[in-house]
């Protein structure tokens, strides 16, 4: 698989084929590769989280959403770029290891799998929760049945999951443009109980647009949170393994990203605050059901229920996805135990799925018993875990780029705008975001985590690397 080395020789062909030696099954269409990239971008962020930036920084939340999604086409670029030079599985890890060293690509592998094992925690039980909205049965009942049911669906066949992160995306999608459209019906043509007051001037009359406590400093705070709102659109690179045609399908979805924050973001926020005053949202209480309170249609609730009990099967469908890849990336290149590199006879790493499943499970368990604030600083810690896997993006593209215009390594078929000086630009932006964390006291534990978890990886490294130094794993490639 990946721990083949790529020679600058190799040209696109076969850097398209070389997960075709991965043992994986090319089985994702055009259609959900597409609809997995839409699906990353759009997340419990944006149904649930968006009020409490709403509330803080007022309508120029919408700013931060622009100026967050320019970062993110930045980094997706970056990682297009990456992909067409070499398609493969585990894309994150395995370019760490070509670029910077095996250090960086264990560290990175172990780091996202880390991430999505979390956030399939989280959003298993979320979704659990959302269920007694509609009937009164124990948490842990309905998160054991959904993790079963998609533990399931991706050991069956890659395309099952691709089938049911598309239906997840559908969903999420067709409530955002349906609430546009609603929003848009009400400036234009007046109806519902929100038509008499509904103005686009809501955006800048009520305090202004940067309304919050502190002006632009409450807008810089939120950086935080949209950024969090956009972890997992990086999905579409491990899927980069088993596309069906990725030199075709990749550059495409991704370069759809700059239009689909535009209008699931931007666009949606936009239309929210001319119907509804910035003054009205409260913390906790997601935009879309307050939208929908102030329009006087009381079956909002219901809707958004179901649309964010959605979103959150689909985060952890797409955790189960990723954590048995990264797992069997790891293993290939004996950096994890090798039982992981076992597959089914339909292509799916049995072992790594299920020892990530297992975990997930009792990380339900684990907050079924004991829950409170310790269980939302470990999910801090996971997007500080998912933010890692951007900067390894974007250095990689950094290193891959001056070595390609060197003629040391084949030119990429889709580079990147901007070149090296972009993916500088987006490092310096997660920069900011890191330290505007270190500003916030609920979210500063995350950041006191981190070296504790890159110590424990430290050690494990160098365990690995003393039982075979010889090992090609352990060799930086020159």
């Amino acid at each position: 698989m990946t721990s083949v080395r790529v020679d600058k020789q190799h040209d696109g062909n076969e850097a398209a084929d070389s997960a075709s030696g991965e043992g994986y099954h090319r089985a994702l269409g055009a259609r959900q590769i597409q609809m997995i990239a839409i699906g990353g971008a759009i997340g419990t962020g944006l149904f649930l989280g968006a009020g409490k930036g709403i509330s803080k920084a007022g309508p120029s939340l919408i700013l931060a959403y622009a100026l967050a999604g320019l970062v993110i086409f930045f980094i997706m670029r970056a990682l297009g770029e990456l992909l067409m030079y070499r398609p493969v599985s585990g894309s994150f890890s395995e370019y760490a290891r070509e670029f910077i060293g095996p250090f960086a690509g264990f560290v990175t592998g172990w780091t996202y799998w880390l991430f999505w094992v979390v956030t399939g925690i989280t959003e298993v039980t979320a979704a659990a929760t959302y269920m007694t909205y509609w009937w009164d049965i124990p948490q842990w009942i309905s998160a054991l049945v959904f993790t079963v049911i998609l533990y399931g669906a991706n050991l069956i066949s890659v395309k099952l999951f691709g089938e049911l992160e598309f239906w997840f995306s559908m969903v999420k999608v067709t409530a955002i443009i349906g609430m546009i459209l609603i929003c848009a019906g009400i400036l234009t043509l007046g109806f519902s109980d929100a038509g008499d007051t509904a103005s686009i001037t809501h955006l800048w009359d009520l305090g202004g647009f940067f309304a919050g406590e502190n002006g632009i400093a409450s807008t810089l705070m939120t950086l935080q949170m949209v950024m969090f709102a956009f972890l997992a659109v990086e999905l579409v690179g491990v899927t980069a393994g088993e596309s069906k045609d990725p030199k075709t399908v990749l550059p495409k979805a991704i370069n759809t990203v700059p239009w689909r924050i535009a209008v699931f973001y931007v666009g949606a926020l936009i239309m929210i605050l001319s119907v509804v005053p910035w003054t009205h949202f409260k913390p906790g209480v997601s935009p879309f059901v307050a939208a929908f309170e102030e329009m006087g249609l009381q079956a909002g609730a219901a809707i958004v229920n179901f649309v964010v009990l959605t979103a959150a099967l689909s985060s952890c469908n797409s955790g189960m996805y990723s954590t048995g890849r990264m797992l069997r990336d790891l293993a290939l290149n004996g950096q994890g135990p090798k039982l992981f590199t076992r597959l089914t006879k339909r292509g799916t790493p049995l072992v790594g799925t299920t020892f990530s499943a297992a975990l997930m499970m009792v990380g339900v368990w684990i907050n079924y018993q004991w829950p409170g604030d310790a269980f939302n600083y470990v999910v801090s810690f996971a997007t500080i875990s998912g933010m890692w896997a951007w900067i390894m993006i974007l250095v990689c593209q950094i290193r891959y780029r001056l070595k390609a215009d060197r003629g040391e390594l084949p030119q990429s078929s889709f580079k990147a705008p901007g070149g090296i000086w972009a993916s500088v630009f987006a490092l310096a932006f997660i920069g900011l975001v890191v330290v505007t964390m270190g500003m916030d006291a609920g979210n500063r534990v995350a950041l006191y985590g981190a070296p504790v978890w890159g110590l424990l990886l430290a050690v494990s490294y160098l365990v690995l690397k003393a039982r075979n130094p010889e090992g090609a794993a352990f060799v930086k490639r020159s």
